[in-house]
């Protein structure tokens, strides 16, 4: 008999933040890959390690946001960092395709390790990378199997995925599960999902709409999974569920998931017992960031520094939100302005949009790029949809959900705040003047729906603006999916707001409260 030991590592959703630092100021941040670094390099010296990541890894900060834009002729520098700390494979999340096919590539060429994409074929109906990849650890046989939410194709815009069909993950990873473990001599088989969880990890009932988004519930009964990776839905969990270890290492490099496994072999290299013990090591103020990893893109990090702080306009009056709460309860100027904006680039009647998140934020009166970053954290395009007076109406029923009444007060729906908070799924509108009221029953919450100071048709037609990602439906938006869709804005929210304070320098905070919402 012989006993093997070894841990697996495995980050999610870093969403591009290499270094300890949101780009906020100030900024006392305990997060990125450089942090987690420390603990992985620890970790090496005490045994063996496979290192995964399980996608969402080449976009979301304004490091790799500015790469794109400006230096994109540079290493990609998450992909030098994942060289540098040895990962052994990674997984193919939502957002790798947000900045394109030839971007995404690129980003392959340059990984010295292989990405898995089981349910991700391209147009010759070959898999655009391997299904999966066995590595062997003193003896020990690993089998690791990525799958990605096929929800992909809601979300990208059609140009960046253009050729490519993701097949539906739950099938697909319970098909090579099965080819895998007939085929293949393994001892230990990783099942690595870049998606979440559709129910309760306690009693499982369903805590969303059960769409095919999150299935990691459901994959977690197949027949020959020994540990399974999660992500998506940004949370922390090292737990047992069906009877297998399961982990989900939050995001933006907080913390990083381990398990640590126990083989014991017989003569025959035979398996005789198998123990995997799950655990998340955080990052904290102790945690060493490591050096050298930053150096590796310290002279891009230096050059995005000095772009996010420069001044690009001004705010005559308050945009500020001090309670992001609050602004979602009535209009305020900083949501107008982006309203404002979607309508003054594309044309359209009517304009949506959202808070991306629920911190203080909104634009002082000097505004600079590191301003408009932290606050449009999304790299969103836009599109015009057309849409019957009846679409409307029904978006703002989904709106409405957002809020119940507790104790006599309007507070948020538990459901957009488990298991992950989703508060950039309820929007706020613009070329309507519309009402509001909490205590009527779901579907019936929108009390006042006006268009020119009428009453609005069901009927008659809208070129409604709104970003991209709600324009597929997203966010329980059903009424948008297949809606003819008008024009096509391609340039980034981000930059189209940049551009607008370049062209007027001065821009009044204004708010014509067109809605409110009521108990």
């Amino acid at each position: 008999m012989r006993t093997i030991e070894f841990s697996i590592l495995a980050t999610s959703d870093i969403h591009g933040y290499l270094f300890p630092t949101t780009y906020r100021n100030p900024d006392f941040s305990q997060l990125g890959l450089a942090k987690l670094s420390s603990i992985i390099q620890q970790k090496r010296t005490a045994k063996p390690v496979l290192l995964i990541d399980n996608g969402d890894f080449i976009q979301g900060s304004p490091l790799t946001f500015f790469h794109h834009k400006f230096a994109s002729d540079q290493p990609n520098p998450m992909i030098v960092a994942a060289n540098h700390l040895q990962y052994d494979v990674a997984v193919f999340g939502n957002h790798e395709f947000n900045y394109g096919l030839p971007t995404l590539e690129t980003v392959m060429a340059q990984s010295k390790f292989p990405w898995l994409a089981a349910n991700i074929y391209d147009k010759s109906g070959e898999h655009f990378s391997k299904p999966y990849i066995i590595k062997e650890l003193n003896g020990v046989k690993v089998a690791i199997l990525g799958v990605t939410t096929h929800f992909v194709t809601l979300w990208e815009e059609p140009l960046n995925i253009k050729g490519l069909q993701f097949k539906d993950a739950y099938e697909s990873a319970k098909h090579w599960v099965k080819i895998i473990r007939n085929t293949e001599d393994i001892h230990l088989l990783v099942l690595c999902y870049h998606g979440g969880f559709e129910r309760s990890l306690e009693n499982g009932e369903l805590t969303e709409t059960e769409t095919g988004e999150n299935q990691g519930y459901k994959m977690s009964l197949i027949e020959g999974v020994d540990i399974m990776i999660t992500g998506h839905q940004h949370r922390q969990i090292a737990s047992k569920l069906n009877g297998i270890t399961i982990v989900q290492p939050g995001s933006k490099g907080t913390c990083v998931a381990e398990i640590q496994v126990k083989c014991v072999l017989d003569a025959d290299h035979k398996l005789k017992s198998l123990l995997h013990e799950p655990s998340l090591l955080h990052v904290d103020v102790t945690t060493d960031t490591d050096k050298s990893l930053c150096a590796h893109a310290a002279s891009i990090q230096s050059s995005l520094e000095d772009w996010l702080d420069q001044a690009i306009g001004n705010v005559e009056g308050n945009m500020l939100i001090e309670d992001p709460f609050q602004a979602r309860l009535k209009d305020n100027p900083y949501v107008e302005l982006i309203n404002k904006v979607q309508l003054d680039i594309s044309g359209a009647q009517i304009s949506s949009t959202a808070l991306f998140h629920n911190e203080k934020g909104g634009l002082g009166n000097a505004v600079t790029m590191r301003d408009i970053m932290n606050n449009y954290i999304f790299p969103n395009t836009l599109k015009v949809l057309l849409l019957s007076g009846n679409d409307i109406r029904l978006a703002l029923e989904q709106c409405a959900t957002y809020f119940e009444i507790v104790d006599g007060e309007l507070a948020v729906n538990p459901a957009f705040l488990n298991p992950k908070p989703q508060h950039y799924n309820y929007d706020m509108w613009e070329g309507i003047d519309y009402e509001f009221t909490i205590s009527n029953p779901i579907g019936q919450r929108v009390t006042k729906l006006h268009w020119n100071n009428e009453p609005i048709s069901m009927t008659d037609q809208f070129k409604v603006v709104m970003n991209s990602y709600r324009a597929t439906g997203a966010g329980n938006f059903t009424m948008f999916q297949d809606k003819p869709i008008l024009k096509e804005i391609q340039t980034d929210m981000i930059e189209l707001l940049a551009q607008y304070f370049l062209d007027h320098k001065e821009v009044e905070a204004t708010c014509n409260q067109n809605w409110k919402v009521l108990i």
